[in-house]
C-alpha cells in the first residue's frame, strides 16, 4: 500500500529526466538500508547498554571514577 503523499512525489519524480530518477532511487534506496541498518543496531545494542551500565555504576562505587571537567575535553 502506498500513501497518498508517496505516490504524489513517485508521481513528480516519474517527470524528472531517466538520470536523475536513477539518482534519486539510488539515495533512496541507500537511505532505506541505512536506516535498517541503524534499527537493528539499536535493537540489538540494548543488552550492551545495560552492562556497560552496571560496569560503570561498579566502578564509581569502588571509587574509581573522577568528575568529568569539560575544559579538559
Amino acid at each position: 500500500m502506498v500513501t497518498k503523499r508517496l505516490e504524489n512525489a513517485f508521481d513528480q519524480a516519474s517527470t524528472l529526466p531517466a538520470s536523475e530518477q536513477e539518482q534519486l532511487a539510488s539515495w533512496i534506496l541507500e537511505e532505506l538500508k541505512t536506516e535498517r541498518r541503524w534499527s537493528h543496531s539499536f535493537a540489538t545494542s540494548g543488552e550492551k547498554l545495560v552492562g556497560l551500565a552496571e560496569e560503570a555504576l561498579r566502578e564509581h562505587a569502588a571509587g574509581e571514577s573522577e568528575e568529568l571537567d569539560p575544559d579538559k575535553l
